[in-house]
């Protein structure tokens, strides 16, 4: 389905760790914000969506998070929609928004993330990542994982740490990657996110300083995986119509939007969650990869963003790597990646994350990403997942934002 909506307003809280913040004024603050950027009173929301994965966990907020984060900025009485989908919680906001202003439903719509996941007791904290798997298997794939060396793994630092040293060590094997191609992207995303005054980390990073840190999994030191956040973001998604009535002079369309499930099927099948996403997107939208302009991808970890490389088309099977050194996905580049810093920069407070996605499409097709601008971009793709069932994705979910 075409969605064909509009993105009238954006706007995020800086990433980070905020102790001193609730949820509420992580989630309620960029509301306010994207209101006010879309030019629109919060009165007008008709409806409201709220991505968050581990509020339960970490702030024992169950059940009406949405209604709570909202209620606290004046935002009541109209349908407040909880969404939890693992990392892609804020992507599947922005995603059911969408629909329901395509549908006709409303003509406008919120799409907010949000996510609250640093605690003084760092064991919450790596509770909270430790069930996005499917617990009743959970020992047996970290055995397997591990091969018995599963000393800190969930205390010292969160599990998919383990699984990402696996996938490098794995890419290495394959694609005769080396522990220096996953310190090129971390180096590439730093000098991105240095140019992000919402990034988490805002230093920018040689190889040799990302090779130099502190090694979590092997091959991967501490810059290659991206960092817990605290933070927000928020999309306002209107209908044609209320953007024509709103005079938005500049209007970033929404023309594709793409969510699925893990699902059985053979091992070494050309069709997985992934692939159906990325597939149905470009058809939806009637574009390809030689159209994109920019690219904002889950880069939890430096061989995901390589891996995702292939996996978009971006290139072939195999040359990821040649890709990035090439110079193609950095800023000035034939297709930049991660302008924003990515996870890996930017950080990742996970429910807020798929909408921090989009206000950097957004910002960049509008030609608003000031030091980081991807010159003339028209197209832009965002595409983000989460959760692991049987060593793959569990939710995937793929944007495509056109001017």
């Amino acid at each position: 389905m075409r969605v064909n909506t509009v993105i009238a307003g954006v706007a995020m809280t800086p990433f980070g760790k905020h102790l001193d913040k609730s949820l509420k004024q992580l989630g309620g603050e960029p509301v306010l914000a994207a209101v006010k950027d879309a030019g629109i009173e919060l009165s007008d929301i008709e409806a409201a969506y709220v991505g968050n994965c581990a509020a339960g966990t970490v702030t024992g907020q169950e059940s009406i998070r949405g209604q709570v984060i909202l209620s606290s900025i004046g935002l009541g009485k109209v349908p407040i929609i909880n969404i939890e989908n693992a990392c892609g919680s804020g992507s599947t906001a922005l995603n059911q928004a969408a629909m329901m202003v395509a549908a006709g439903y409303y003509d406008v719509a919120l799409a907010v993330g949000v996510e609250k996941l640093f605690h003084e007791n760092k064991m919450i904290t790596y509770a909270a990542f430790s069930g996005a798997v499917d617990v009743e298997e959970r020992d047996q794939m970290m055995a397997e994982i591990t091969a018995g060396q599963s000393e800190g793994s969930g205390t010292t630092r969160s599990m998919f740490a383990d699984f990402y040293g696996v996938m490098a060590r794995n890419h290495m094997r394959e694609y005769g990657s080396t522990p220096e191609s996953f310190a090129m992207v971390s180096a590439k995303n730093s000098y991105h996110g240095s140019l992000n005054p919402n990034a988490q980390f805002r230093n920018e990073m040689t190889v040799e300083e990302v090779l130099a840190q502190p090694m979590i999994a092997e091959p991967l030191t501490r810059p290659m995986l991206c960092p817990v956040a605290d933070g927000g973001a928020a999309a306002i998604v209107v209908s044609e119509r209320k953007a024509r009535e709103l005079g938005i002079d500049q209007p970033v369309r929404l023309v594709s939007s793409v969510v699925h499930s893990y699902f059985e099927h053979p091992e070494g099948a050309e069709e997985n969650v992934t692939s159906l996403c990325v597939d149905e997107a470009y058809a939806e939208a009637g574009v390809g990869p030689e159209d994109l302009d920019v690219v904002e991808l889950h880069d939890s970890s430096a061989p995901v963003e390589l891996l995702m490389y292939e996996s978009l088309r971006l290139c072939p099977p195999g040359e990821s790597v040649k890709l990035l050194e090439a110079g193609e996905t950095r800023l000035g580049g034939r297709i930049p990646v991660n302008t924003s810093g990515g996870l890996l920069r930017k950080g990742h407070p996970v429910g807020a994350t798929g909408i921090a996605q989009i206000l950097e499409l957004t910002l960049q097709l509008q030609g608003r990403a000031g030091e980081r601008q991807v010159e003339g971009a028209k197209v832009g793709l965002a595409q983000n997942g989460g959760g692991t069932i049987k060593g793959e994705v569990a939710a995937m979910i793929v944007n495509i934002l056109m001017r």
